[in-house]
């Protein structure tokens, strides 16, 4: 057994050198296993769990269940050092996502009936415009008529950006049932470790998305929109720049 242990654990820091950003307990244990299938899963549990214990001076956790190797680790930041995250192509445009996402939100997780790219400064004012505004309202064939629902998103490409991109998603709250926040997947891990809490404690619904294809994005929701009431009187102050395009 020890022998067997001491070969899960060759393999996990193998792996864990292939990704300076870190991997997320349940991927290590699942890329050990496909490293070795001989291996036993429970086995595998029971080496890598406590790896950050067991190799201090190796290995640490930047944030909950995510182990990666301290050599990659900022000593200033406790996170990835600089230049090891990869980033999207420069000819990949964040507008370029816009139009995927909105198709996404009506067809895949069908969260509203209609949705626009909207973006800019569309609203002209400080608290920003979402890139993406859908509505969601009753059919004609249904008995019971729910009221109408306004689902906004923030989209960004931009990693060094998480933050600010948060804060506008919590903003679109004012005036949206139901608000998004989708960044990449390339994201620093506990990055996007805390915002997964704060999307929970905020209600605010948190996307991944692959941040080099525009053409398959591969959406994926990591945190699911809380329902919020809006303030109607800014609801219907910001619908009323989009009143054509939305609601006809």
């Amino acid at each position: 057994m020890g022998k067997i242990k001491e070969r899960i654990t060759k393999v996990a820091f193998a792996l864990l050198e292939k990704h300076p950003e870190g991997l997320r307990y349940a991927d290590l244990v699942r890329a050990v296993e496909e490293a070795d299938p001989s291996f036993k899963k429970n086995t595998i549990h029971g080496t890598v769990w406590n790896l950050d214990k067991r190799f201090p001076k190796d290995v640490y956790k930047p944030s909950r269940g995510l182990f990666r190797l301290t050599k990659f680790r900022d000593q200033a930041t406790d996170e990835v050092k600089t230049g090891l995250i990869s980033t999207p192509p420069a000819t990949v445009k964040e507008e370029d996502f816009y139009k995927p996402f909105a198709d996404w939100l009506r067809n895949d997780v069908e969260d509203v009936t209609k949705a626009i790219v909207v973006g800019g400064n569309r609203f002209r004012d400080k608290w920003g415009t979402p890139d993406v505004i859908g509505k969601r309202e009753s059919k004609r064939s249904d008995i019971i008529k729910a009221p109408v629902e306004i689902v906004s998103a923030e989209i960004k490409l931009e990693t060094s950006q998480l933050v600010t991109a948060f804060g506008q998603a919590c903003a679109y709250c004012l005036f949206s049932h139901k608000a998004y926040l989708v960044v990449p997947k390339q994201s620093p891990p506990e990055e996007i470790a805390r915002l997964d809490s704060l999307c929970q404690v905020f209600g605010i619904g948190l996307v991944l998305f692959n941040a080099s294809d525009p053409k398959d994005p591969k959406f994926d929701i990591r945190v699911r929109a809380r329902k919020q009431d809006p303030d109607l009187f800014y609801a219907n102050k910001y619908m009323a720049h989009i009143e054509t395009e939305l609601f006809s």
